[in-house]
């Protein structure tokens, strides 16, 4: 299975943490500072909401008859479920670690 969200590499590994958001710029020499998770997280919201806007205007354009594509949509829809259920494992993951911090006794 591909990876919508890009969080995984092709190697089976996690891709570098790209700059994610408006006025952060890549810097691979490593000069600058790296982005935040939350930073991060934002974008890949983002990305996840635009797949979803993108399958929900072919799923529309089908219906009125601007597109004729069955396949274009299916893959549209299909891009923005995968997408979906992983951001949702991960926030899963967020959540039980959250839990377990909040277990912790000091």
């Amino acid at each position: 299975m591909s990876d919508p969200v890009g969080l995984i590499g092709g190697a089976g590994g996690l891709n570098p943490i790209r700059p994610v958001g408006p006025g952060q710029a890549d810097n691979p020499a490593g000069g600058g500072q790296a982005p935040s998770f939350r930073d991060v997280l934002m974008g890949r919201l983002n990305e996840v909401n635009a797949l979803q806007q993108d399958a929900t205007r072919a799923i529309e354009d089908l219906q009125t008859g601007r597109r004729d594509d069955v396949e274009g949509v299916l893959i549209a829809t299909q891009q923005a479920d995968a997408a979906f259920r992983m951001l949702l494992q991960v926030r899963n993951k967020m959540v039980d670690a959250y839990d377990e911090l909040r277990q912790i006794r000091v």
